[in-house]
């Protein structure tokens, strides 16, 4: 017999965007609820986002902007990408549930959202949209959330290389702000911060409560409708990113050092089934000083090059597509880490990287270790980091005749309107023929494993047979993802989770 030391109607694991959202729900709709954050500080990954966003077509905020999407075209365009590999109905519940969600969030006037183009992931798919289904969270000062904000987990420049805080949030810190501030309005909502899932508790095949770790003390917590697990990825945990063959390192992941699948392995222990477990939200890492590659995107130059001295990629490709081509060419044994991004003079000698999302530091430091080469030459440019001389010289002549063209006829940059998006609309393709020379060193990096435990369309866990497992839910990216083996587009992530931690709760208040 287990002696309860808490009890609650609902206890959500994790405190990123799903377990806030998940959280909220709950004391929104009446619940005792307690949430457990194995960190210090509440945010998970979501509190690094610099956007924030959520993926829900057809939102009461596009439509005020006056969007003309309808959800039969984000439907076609969600099934053309993800195909059969995950439950159509779960893919349904996702693209048709984010209105409905920012419906319930804007009825409380600490949330707000603004309209933030960004391109589907897919240009060529069936009705993909180039501005794009997402929104973002609106900005707020720093001091609206008062005393909050020194547990909520700062932007990666504060938390990595302890950068002043800055006065607003914005992105995820917007986001993961308005949740504390609106938790913080409800008396019969409890919030645990350095306190670690190590079990579910199963009664007669229902989970009943959990098994927390609290300043190395064990305690035990009764959930009477049952326990949410949003406690993000098993990214940071090498070992278990090894067990499963998810490339890469945890030393590269953008999730926090508290994203170990404890919450993964409780489900499994407790019989869930899962799935998509050798997957990850994947992109390209600039490689930094201190020896992490860091997810990094919007590149207004440069080409990438592969051991031969070729280029291999569309390097303004959406980031995960990106990423998993980076990761089929190392596969194949043509990439091999570090690879390198060819740029020259236009921008100076910092690489044309406008979004490395950890703050670049000094010049000196990345020429220091290595990682920013300079040449007056192509040739002398290659000797240094080690690839053929005629190939690499090649392959930016080639590439110059196709940029003065302004198409790619190798890797198709341009093509698509995502590609565009950081070139104001006009073609990427930026000749390489000032001199000096450059090379930056590039890694593989995610933004989470996105594989985990099965759930049906109410986000309860289920069993090898799909027999839901009573008072387990799961969601975000410890539940096997809507979206399978692509992203389709920006804000997927946190709006998944967002949706699949309310349905959940939804789901727990509807129950006896």
């Amino acid at each position: 017999m287990v002696e309860w030391n808490e009890e609650c109607d609902v206890l959500v694991v994790g405190s990123g965007g799903g377990g806030c959202c998940g959280a909220y729900t709950a004391a929104r709709e009446g619940l005792a609820v307690t949430l457990v954050e194995a960190t210090d500080k509440f945010g998970g990954t979501t509190a690094y986002s610099g956007g924030g966003g959520v993926w829900f077509p057809t939102n009461a905020v596009l439509r005020r902007a006056g969007t003309t999407d309808t959800i039969d075209d984000a439907l076609t365009y969600f099934h053309a990408v993800v195909g059969d590999r995950t439950p159509r109905e779960l893919q349904d519940a996702y693209v048709t549930g984010g209105a409905p969600l920012i419906d319930y969030l804007e009825q409380d006037e600490h949330f707000s959202f603004d309209v933030l183009p960004w391109p589907d992931y897919f240009g060529k798919a069936p009705k993909a949209s180039a501005e794009g289904r997402h929104i973002a969270p609106t900005p707020i000062p720093a001091a609206d959330i008062g005393e909050l904000r020194a547990d909520l987990r700062p932007p990666l420049g504060t938390d990595r290389l302890g950068e002043p805080l800055p006065d607003m949030l914005i992105g995820g810190q917007s986001l993961i702000g308005r949740f504390l501030l609106a938790l913080s309005t409800y008396p019969q909502a409890r919030t645990h911060l350095n306190t670690s899932l190590e079990e579910v508790v199963v009664e007669d095949g229902r989970v009943v409560g959990a098994i927390v770790e609290h300043d190395g003390r064990r305690r035990a917590i009764r959930a009477r409708r049952g326990v949410l697990l949003a406690a993000g990825g098993f990214e940071a945990n090498d070992e278990l990113r090894t067990r499963y063959g998810v490339p890469g390192v945890a030393r590269d992941t953008m999730g926090p050092w508290g994203n170990l699948g404890k919450a993964h392995v409780a489900g499994i222990e407790a019989g869930a089934d899962t799935d998509l477990m050798d997957q990850a939200w994947w992109s390209p890492g600039m490689t930094h000083p201190d020896g992490r590659s860091a997810f990094a995107l919007w590149f207004t130059g440069g080409i990438f090059v592969d051991d031969a001295g070729r280029r291999f990629v569309n390097e303004s490709a959406p980031y995960d597509r990106l990423g998993r081509d980076i990761i089929e060419r190392m596969d194949e044994g043509t990439v091999t880490l570090p690879y390198w991004m060819i740029y020259d003079h236009k921008e100076g000698d910092v690489p044309p990287v406008h979004a490395s999302n950890v703050p670049m530091v000094a010049t000196e430091e990345f020429v220091a270790a290595g990682l920013w080469k300079t040449a007056d030459s192509l040739e002398e440019l290659a000797e240094q980091i080690g690839v053929p001389a005629d190939a690499l010289v090649e392959s930016v002549a080639r590439y110059n005749k196709m940029a003065e063209k302004g198409v790619d006829e190798d890797f198709g940059r341009g093509d698509e309107p995502y590609d565009r998006a950081f070139a104001g609309g006009g073609s990427p393709l930026v000749p390489i023929d000032q001199g000096p020379f450059h090379a930056a060193a590039f890694g593989i990096s995610d933004l989470g494993t996105k594989g985990g435990l099965r759930t049906d369309t109410s986000a309860r866990v289920v069993d090898a047979s799909g027999t839901p497992i009573p008072g387990l839910y799961a969601a975000g990216n410890t539940m096997a993802a809507a979206s399978g083996t692509v992203y389709p587009g920006g804000g997927n992530p946190i709006g998944a989770s967002m949706l699949f931690s309310h349905l959940a709760v939804r789901d727990m208040a509807a129950t006896p």
